[in-house]
Formats: C-alpha cells, structure tokens, sequence
C-alpha cells in the first residue's frame, strides 16, 4: 500500500498531531527521538477501520519541551488535553518505547479514558548493566546531531551493519533523529534512562486490558520485561516476536499492525458481548478452573516420523488402578494436537520444583523443545525426562472428543517415582510447596520469620509497653520448645496457627546477612487471656503503630490485596522488590491443558 499523505495540525497548548481514518479512536504514542509520522505505517494499515490519532511527544515533533526535570505525568497531562480537544472521552492507546510508559502512566491515571492499552517494546525494571548503561547515555547527551551519536542508535536499533531488508526503516528512524529538537530530546530521554521502575507499584492497578509485545532480539525492551509486565497487569498478555528489534513498527509493520488490531478486536468483541447482557464467561471460568492447585506436567511420544513431540499441561488425572488408566487433555487447535491423537502412546513426566525452565519451554513454540532437557526414550518408545518427580509410560487407551480439546486415555505401561519436591501450578502462577516450611529448617539462624495469621477479618498482632504492634515473629521456624523461634513465641501464648502461603521474602538494606520470611495463615483465637495479644480488624491495620517501615509497606499491601482477594509474593529487598502476583489473566496463563 502507498503510503497516504499525513496531515498535521496542532492543538491550542502547541501539541502537534496526526488524525486520519474513521472508526474507534486509537491514540499512537512515539518513542524518544521519533514524531507522530514515525506511525505512518501502522496509520496507512488501520485508517479503514479506525479513528487514528498520533501524537508529538512533549520535546518531539511540532509540540513545546517539555519541563527542565520532566515527569511520566507530564507527557500523560499533554495526551489527555489533546483528547479533551478532540472531543474523545475513550480510546485505546499505543505506546511505542517511551511511549508505552507514557500509555500505562494514562491509563493509571485518568483509567476511565482508557479501553485498552498496547505496550510495544517497553522497559521495565533494567538489569543493573543495562540501566548503567542507558544511564550513562543520558548523561554524557550533548549535541544530538552528532552523526556518531545517531549512527550509534541506529546500530542498536537495526544492526550494523544494516541489513538490506531494513535500509528503509533505519533511514525513517535515522531521519527522525537528526531533526529532533535537541533540547527535547535530551529532557525525555534523561527522564526515560530512569523511569523504567515507575510503575512497578503500580502495575497491579492497571484494569484496561493491556498487550505487552517486544521482539526476540530486543535487548534493551526484552521479552523477560514484558513477560514481567504482563505478570503484574490484571488483563495483561505478553507476546514476543520472533526475530524482531526494538524498532519492530517500521522494520515488520505489517506484522506489528496485524496483532495489534487483533488484540484491539478481541477487546471489542469483549465489550460488545458484555454489553449484549449476562453471557457464559470463558475467560472467568477459566481464572475459576484455575484456583485448582495442580502438578505440572510434560507430555511427550513419537510422532510419525519418528520425531519427539511434547507440551506443557496440568490437565493430568489418574481414571483407573484396574486396569491402570490416566489421561492428560490436549487442544484441537495445539500444533502438536494431529501427532498426539494418531500416536500409540504417549508418556506424562511430572516435573519437580527444578524443572520450573522446562515447562516454559514446553509451553513455548521453540523449534526443538528437546534440546532443553535430558532424556532417553522409554520401553514403549516415548520420550521419558530425566529428574522427573514420576513418569508414567503410557500406550493409547482411547481417544475421546471433548469441546475444544481431545482427550487421551492413556494405559500405563511402566513408571517410576522418586521423592523430589513436585512444581504445583494455581492461578497462573507457579507453586514451590518444598520452598515452605522444610526448606526454612536449613535457614540462616539470622533468617527472621514471621507471619500474617488471620482469624474471622482480624490479623493477631502482639502489643508492646509503648503502645506500637508487631507480627508475630522469630529467630527461623523452630519448635515449640524454642522459645526465639516463631513456633516457641507462638507456643509461648498458647497459639495454635497454621501457616499457607508464602507471602514476602526481603534482604534487609543495611545486613545483607539478614533475611525475612512471612507468611500468610490462619488462626484459632487464644484462651490464655494474655493482654499483649490483639486482633485488629483487616481494615484498620494500617493506622496501627509499627516500627519497622518494611512491615508497615508490607501489611499496607496485603489490607489491599486482601480487600481485592488477589495476592502475591514480595520478593526483594526493604527498599525495592516486586510483587508476584498469584493471580493473572487466564488468556496469558503460560500454561493450559494442551495449549501446545
């Protein structure tokens, strides 16, 4: 397709701008050093059906700088003026780099404005080389029009050298940087080498659905970020392109456009269906199915050619001990979906807590899953994988269809089990049941533990002469007969608790010898009278007095999570760490019966 002329035009606060097409309004958001015209592709593809709107960034294009210490805020107040102007109460926005932190920062902050978000090539959280590295950049800005300076970028970008196949894309972004205000330039990009952690608080607030996509070989916005990201995001999903760079809008824009348009259509027909009235909700029976804690297993045999096939599934179960059945749930649409159900058999390997990297891959479209593991090949002939917690070599039974998917009955022909520590799988997220309690008795002696215990809406706090509360806690687990241990103080007063899960896991700043472990549980109410034990309803403890500032941050979390039923585990340090959500979107689950 030709590209179309782009008309510009300019907003009364001085924000230029690119409208064209007609439909449902999405807002396009550039990168540091780009202008509303970079998107002419994505525009060209989309005007038929959508009512298209890019945006010059503060410091970009035709707009005015932005603020000598500009903030993500001051980007997201100039796109929802240019909206106020237009007259557009709702759209869907696309962020490109800088541009997605600039989208999430709109949709956190004005979330009624937004219906859906695409996040392409964002940061999130930099490994510390990395942040060094961009951070370095940002001081030593000088005179951008430095052609060693661009050409640099454009190496970064594309390659160097420059493959023939992007010529064309790194002359677009090449051109867009030698004419980018240098001012504005520098002032965004000072603000984008730090603004990678922005949001890492505030992510799990995110309630637009949101597609976080990224290339395979985008180095500075890789898939381990947006994976992240799409982790935190209550509707988040994460999709890596294979192949693709940072500039993956201009160097495979037909591609790029295709799965942002399917990703707006589905949030669409979402919508309509909502509004259509009370409908059977997959996507919530799905999260449902998911609050199942379930083994994780990989299923593999022999296709036809005699090449090992094999995906990730918990849709495992044993039928029958006579004869000896079990049956694992494969879907019709999984690429491996026609070499399972011709195939004689099949093999299900229980993975154990080590074999967390395996199942990812098995989840995966990687070329040759095989490669990432050992394993030889059973007396039926399947593929069986080393270090599994059981295996279970199974011949063909029966093949039942069912829905969606199809179902293997499989006959069990030999198998094997060991004493490992199983990998669990519930709400989206991966479940290490030997991380608990027996792992805590080989803790540092300096480890302190301690624990959220819950009765009826009330948390147990113990009161101390100056009025301030604590969480019950100790010297490691122990026993009931170690009086600083967290079971001998809890002993000591009569508590009978159980402890569930692991709920936060932080260094402290100044002792890096010092580890805290808590956990949440559940507790009967003591009989003993004792006056320092008290039970304070779950919305009030955050106006209790705490002394230390990471259990104050860390019972402020779980009021809140609590309210939301939707929790996670803190891992990190008293300063910075990230939440790890049990709970995520069921469309972004990495693994699902069959799902490859």
């Amino acid at each position: 397709m030709a590209d179309a002329a782009l008309v510009r035009s300019k907003a009364p606060d001085g924000t230029g701008f690119i409208r064209a097409g007609a439909g449902a309004p999405v807002l396009f958001i550039h990168g540091v050093g780009m202008d509303a015209a970079i998107w002419q592709p994505q525009i060209d593809l989309m005007r038929d059906r959508f009512d298209l709107i890019a945006i010059d960034m503060l410091g970009h294009g035709a707009s005015p700088l932005p603020p000598q210490n500009a903030e993500l805020s001051d980007y997201a107040d100039q796109a929802i003026r240019l909206l106020d102007h237009l007259g557009l109460d709702r759209v869907a926005v696309v962020g490109h780099s800088m541009g997605a932190l600039v989208a999430q920062e709109i949709a956190l902050r004005a979330p009624s404005r937004v219906n859906a978000i695409v996040c392409l090539n964002a940061v999130f959280r930099r490994p510390a080389q990395l942040a060094e590295a961009v951070r370095a950049r940002a001081a030593a800005l000088g005179d951008h029009g430095d052609p060693s300076a661009i050409a640099a970028t454009v190496a970064r970008w594309f390659g160097d050298p420059v493959p023939p196949a992007l010529a064309g894309a790194a002359a677009k972004a090449r051109a867009a940087l030698e004419s980018v205000d240098a001012e504005g330039y520098a002032r965004t990009y000072r603000l984008f080498a730090s603004a990678d952690t922005a949001h890492v608080d505030r992510l799990a607030g995110l309630s637009a659905p949101a597609l976080f996509m990224t290339g395979s070989d985008d180095r500075n916005s890789t898939p381990a970020m947006s994976a992240a990201m799409a982790r935190l995001a209550p509707a988040g999903q994460c999709l890596v392109l294979n192949g693709e760079k940072h500039m993956m809008t201009i160097a495979s824009p037909k591609e790029v456009t295709q799965h942002i348009t399917a990703f707006l259509d589905r949030v669409a027909d979402a919508s309509d269906e909502a509004t259509a009235g009370p409908a059977f909700d997959a996507m919530e029976f799905r999260r449902a199915l998911g609050s199942f804690l379930t083994g994780v297993t990989i299923v593999t045999t022999v296709d036809e050619t005699g090449d090992a096939r094999g995906f990730t599934a918990n849709s495992f179960t044993s039928v029958s001990l006579d004869p000896p059945l079990v049956l694992v749930c494969i879907a019709k649409k999984a690429l491996g979906h026609q070499a399972f159900s011709t195939s004689r058999g099949f093999a299900v390997n229980i993975l154990s807590e080590e074999q967390k990297a395996a199942s990812g891959i098995f989840a995966s479209k990687a070329a040759d899953k095989f490669a990432s593991v050992a394993w030889q090949s059973g007396r039926t002939g399947n593929p069986l994988i080393e270090g599994s917690v059981a295996v279970f070599d199974c011949s063909m039974a029966q093949l039942v269809d069912a829905g969606d998917h199809s179902i293997l009955i499989g006959r069990v022909q030999h198998f094997t089990h060991s004493g490992a520590q199983p990998l669990g799988y519930c709400r989206g997220a991966y479940v290490t049941p030997g991380l608990s309690q027996e792992a805590l008795a080989a803790a540092p002696p300096g480890t302190e533990v301690g624990a959220i215990l819950e009765n009826e809406g009330r948390v147990l706090f113990f009161e101390a002469a100056d009025g301030s509360c604590q969480l019950p806690a100790g010297r490691g687990l122990g026993a009931a007969n170690d009086p600083r241990s967290l079971k001998g103080k809890l002993a000591a007063k009569a508590i009978e608790a159980d402890l569930g899960f692991l709920y936060a896991v932080w260094d402290d700043a100044t002792d890096a010898a010092r580890t805290h472990v808590y956990y949440r549980g559940t507790v009967d109410s003591p009989l003993s009278g004792d006056g320092q034990i008290r039970f304070v309803e779950i919305e009030r403890i955050t106006e209790l007095k705490i002394a230390d500032p990471a259990v104050r941050s860390m019972l402020a979390r779980y009021a809140r999570e609590r309210t939301e039923d939707t929790f996670g585990v803190y891992v990190g340090n008293e300063v910075e760490g990230e939440v790890r959500p049990l709970a995520k979107p069921a469309e972004s689950t990495p693994i699902h019966p069959g799902q490859r």
